[in-house]
């Protein structure tokens, strides 16, 4: 089964990220937002000052990675239905992203795993995760508790890997 893309590409998404999130004033970011309020920095789905996040007191912006889920929540499981248009959206947009962002992150690590050293067996709950992670998933299936359980499948594993280190070249 092939992975989904787990690399950010923000204009494919209706800019999750910057509506979804809450984020404190911090040195990661120049004002507080509530969740589910659109940054003021945003204006048509893309970040008005994106060419100079740092500078403007955004770094926490740099920082954040979705690993896709921002588009694929978007034009997969909404099939690009805008918030914008359809407020409601918004609580169902939110639980679906929190799970598939998490979903996403746990395939990352579940790459970088293969540069352990790890046993046949360690190698094959790799590969039976990956598989498990990666199911396309629907709204439903984002709502449902298989992805939790996943997760939690994940988590374990990521746990027996303790002390494990890459091998020596």
């Amino acid at each position: 089964m092939p992975l989904p893309d787990l690399t950010p590409d923000c204009r494919n998404c209706d800019a999750l990220c910057c509506v979804l999130l809450a984020f404190d004033r911090s040195r990661a970011f120049a004002f507080d937002k509530p969740a589910f309020d659109p940054c003021r920095n945003l204006a048509l789905n893309r970040c008005t000052i994106h060419t100079d996040l740092a500078a403007r007191g955004f770094p926490g912006c740099i920082a954040f990675n979705c690993h896709g889920a921002g588009q694929y929540i978007t034009q997969t499981v909404f099939k690009g239905r805008p918030w914008r248009d359809d407020p409601s959206l918004m609580p169902a947009l939110d639980q679906a992203f929190r799970i598939l962002r998490r979903l996403h992150e746990a395939l990352v690590l579940l790459q970088q795993a293969a540069a352990l050293d790890l046993t046949a067996a360690q190698d094959a709950t790799r590969q039976t995760l990956i598989e498990t992670l990666a199911a396309p998933r629907d709204e439903q299936a984002l709502q449902g508790p298989e992805p939790l359980l996943a997760l939690s499948e994940a988590a374990r594993f990521f746990a027996s890997l303790r002390g494990l280190t890459p091998p020596r070249r």
